[in-house]
């Protein structure tokens, strides 16, 4: 596992009225503080192994993975073109297949950069339970995202606003902070929506490194799960299991907030059907609902061909991960200690072994430093949603890897976390942290404020 480094200075140098509690809760760390100051290991830089890239721009989530030459790179490339182009009505003889609902006519107006747009972008919709195979109950209707754009003749299914509540608090020191809820509501429903309908509003995630991450092996996942907390750390992350909309097997979830989607094949391709009403292979029906104009009449489902739904699979899968920066600066091993010592890499692992991967010698047998363990975690009520989707309850996220998050700024112009957009800023992300995370919160919360300072630093650093 990747070594923590001692801080330059005593970074639990805490308000007198808590440093008892922890003093207990770290305890056993005290020869570390007294060790010498170790040596930066270099390896923490290439966060994504053998597909590393040196680039701190505003391109730094869109770069080709290094090893990718010859006609491999060459399918990259038309994978690139494949994830920019805009969709338009069917019959159209370029791009065709558009709607007639949908929520955005690319893969990049919600990727933008291979990054994300700002805010909450959709909003997915079911009824109280679960399908026989576990998944959840569409809305009649609607199906299981509110599509809030449409074509020319046809009804959007409505559309979504937030309100913001906003709440004060304090840090140990007596700083004060404010944090922010949304409180999404429904708008210009085209029909009445169930009285008892869920919702959950979601900011796209960054597409780059996940084909890293899709060849972890399952066997590395379901060790790093705990669901009965056996070692009494508090944390009890597990997998989520979904059924694969190709093979009709239970398998384990990875991409997703709740990780519900099983490969980047079949997230790519229930993109295209949910977000831009494009059918496909996999997803070969409209989506869901119950008026006129809703279907073309056009015998030409499915209306994107496999090859470019491969090439832009490909493409998310073979994207470079930008190396971590600045690892001799005093502020990131100080912060990069720290968020080790309160508890954060608990969930947020460090590094993990890719397998082999079939298909993709690229992404396989790496070392890569992404900060996850894809598992689902219960996140408290403060983030609970409440709204399950296949074994994710209303209060479980899968862990998001960190990897990037500290060029989101130069990239994409916000710094906007969490599943809803709703943290401004990364330590309102760590604030928002309750449930299984809420003893690293109070950790991070009881800092003094250069300690603090440190750990914000180390994450803009990766």
């Amino acid at each position: 596992m990747h070594r923590f480094l001692r801080p330059h200075r005593d970074p639990l140098s805490l308000p007198t009225i808590i440093v008892l509690p922890t003093i207990i809760v770290l305890s056993g760390c005290f020869d570390e503080l007294l060790a010498p100051m170790a040596v930066v290991d270099p390896g923490r830089a290439a966060a994504g192994g053998e597909t590393t890239i040196d680039d701190a721009t505003s391109h730094a989530f869109s770069i080709p993975a290094p090893p990718l030459e010859g006609d491999r790179l060459d399918l990259h490339l038309d994978g690139d073109l494949a994830f920019e182009q805009i969709f338009v009505k069917a019959g159209s003889i370029v791009n065709p297949g558009l709607g007639p609902l949908f929520n955005a006519p690319a893969c990049d107006q919600c990727h933008d950069r291979d990054g994300r747009t700002r805010g909450a972008t959709l909003m997915r919709l079911s009824l109280p339970g679960a399908r026989p195979d576990g998944g959840p109950i569409p809305v009649p209707g609607f199906g299981g995202q509110l599509q809030d754009e449409s074509l020319f003749g046809v009804k959007p299914e409505g559309g979504f606003e937030m309100d913001w509540v906003e709440a004060s608090g304090r840090y140990g020191d007596g700083m004060p902070y404010t944090l922010r809820r949304p409180n999404p509501r429904v708008v210009d429903a085209y029909r009445p929506l169930p009285g008892d309908v869920l919702t959950s509003v979601r900011m796209p995630r960054p597409v780059f490194g996940l084909g890293l991450l899709e060849a972890v092996p399952d066997a590395t996942l379901r060790a790093l799960q705990d669901p009965e907390d056996l070692d009494g750390d508090g944390i009890s992350g597990r997998v989520n299991r979904v059924v694969s909309a190709i093979s009709g097997n239970e398998v384990i979830g990875r991409f997703g907030w709740k990780a519900t989607q099983p490969s980047i094949l079949e997230q790519t391709a229930a993109a295209y059907n949910q977000d831009m009403g494009v059918t496909n292979s996999i997803f070969p029906v409209e989506s869901v609902a119950d008026q006129e104009g809703m279907y073309d009449g056009l015998a030409d489902d499915p209306e994107l061909p496999d090859s470019e739904l491969m090439s832009a699979t490909f493409y998310v899968q073979t994207l470079s991960v930008p190396a971590a920066r600045r690892l001799d600066d005093p502020d990131v091993i100080e912060g990069e200690w720290l968020f080790d010592r309160i508890g954060c890499t608990g969930c947020h692992v460090p590094v993990l072994e890719t397998g082999r991967f079939p298909g993709i010698p690229e992404v396989s047998e790496q070392t890569i430093v992404p900060f996850t363990d894809m598992l689902l975690h219960d996140m408290g009520p403060g983030l609970a949603d409440g709204r399950p989707d296949w074994q994710a309850s209303g209060s479980e996220w899968r862990t998001p890897p960190l990897w990037g998050i500290g060029l989101s700024l130069v990239v994409n112009g916000h710094t906007d976390f969490l599943h809803d957009g709703r943290a401004r800023t990364l330590a309102e992300a760590i604030l928002w942290h309750g449930g299984e995370a809420e003893a690293a919160k109070e950790r991070f919360r009881n800092l003094e404020a250069a300690s603090r300072d440190a750990l914000i630093t180390f994450l803009e650093s990766l």
